[in-house]
């Protein structure tokens, strides 16, 4: 049963697939012009001689004089059947090389602050659904507000400028200049550590927050119920109760957050990272934008919606194993 509701779900995310990287194509192609448009103009304003044999093969290359979804047809059917993402025309290298220096920091930052945001919420939201209306549940209700309110690349700035005057340390980019390119140490990794501390708590701020309300709205929701209240009549410990039904019932919709929080976590670290000027993604794909680098910047675009995806997918199949109402369908209530 379990095997054949996830083949269902498989084949229910290839025409989504399809759907999203042709999106994705036809919202880079929305700006006026092209990269060789933008090159153009660019050599232009800096008194550069634009070598047209350049251009010239650069539009036969990649098909760039032919209509759009040519070039699209041209793109997608090299990633499916060659992996190959096309070529960075601001970097003049294969889009899969800048994928695999940069990529892997963004995805191993965002896996690392969504287990950080889950160990913290889970607990925390428990905290304050159990003790409501308490001193410290009207802490963590303050906190998630601001949270939620305060942008991350705000939080960004603000936490190196009270660090870089407070203490002379400026703690942009993942290590200090001498470590930059040196061998990998112990030094170098302990270096390391309160950069990657500092730009995983603000990453994981907003989203702690958010899961933070949910955790304890789902809780509170779950203490009201019958089940617990008969229960507690018949003298059940409350922490028995607690961690034996309402928290697994209450930790069921925690877990179909799993599609959009991992992806929010990758494009939250997309902004941070450009104030931190972080080895990461995100400076990569900004510039890749702004120049019309298409096939960077929708090669990127295309593997976070793939993501999310697959992000939903796991969620989907978490919650058929812990939920048995979710793999039979539902019971009648």
């Amino acid at each position: 049963m379990l095997a054949r509701y996830i083949l269902r779900r498989l084949l229910q995310f290839i025409p989504l697939l399809v759907a999203i990287s042709v999106i994705i194509f036809v919202i880079i192609q929305l700006p006026p012009g092209d990269y060789l448009t933008t090159y153009i103009v660019q050599m232009k304003n800096s008194g550069t001689d634009v070598d047209q044999s350049y251009i010239i093969n650069l539009t036969r290359q990649y098909g760039l004089d032919q209509p759009a979804h040519i070039q699209y047809f041209y793109w997608i059917s090299n990633i499916i059947t060659k992996l190959d993402f096309g070529r960075s025309f601001q970097w003049q290298q294969p889009v899969s090389q800048i994928l695999a220096e940069r990529l892997p920091a963004t995805i191993g930052i965002a896996l690392l602050s969504l287990v950080v945001t889950w160990g913290l919420a889970i607990p925390i939201g428990i905290y304050s659904a159990t003790h409501q209306y308490s001193l410290g549940d009207y802490f963590f209700i303050f906190l998630g507000f601001i949270g939620l309110a305060v942008p991350g690349f705000l939080l960004a700035l603000a936490a190196v400028y009270i660090i870089f005057t407070s203490t002379g340390v400026s703690l942009t980019g993942l290590f200090s200049p001498e470590y930059v390119n040196a061998a990998w140490s112990w030094a170098k990794f302990v270096n390391m550590l309160p950069r990657l501390g500092l730009v995983v708590g603000i990453i994981g701020l907003s989203q702690t927050a958010g899961l933070i309300r949910q955790m304890r709205a789902m809780l509170l929701d779950e203490l009201q119920k019958q089940y617990v209240i008969t229960a507690r009549a018949k003298g059940l410990e409350e922490k028995k109760l607690l961690w034996k039904y309402p928290i697994r019932l209450a930790v069921n919709p925690m877990v179909s957050t799993i599609g959009w929080v991992l992806p929010g976590l990758i494009s939250g670290e997309m902004v941070v990272s450009i104030v931190l000027s972080m080895p990461t993604m995100g400076p990569i794909v900004r510039r890749a934008l702004i120049s019309q680098d298409m096939y960077l910047a929708g090669s990127f675009l295309l593997i976070v919606s793939t993501l999310t995806v697959f992000g939903t997918l796991l969620s989907d199949i978490a919650l058929a194993v812990i939920d048995p109402r979710i793999r039979f369908g539902g019971v009648a209530e």
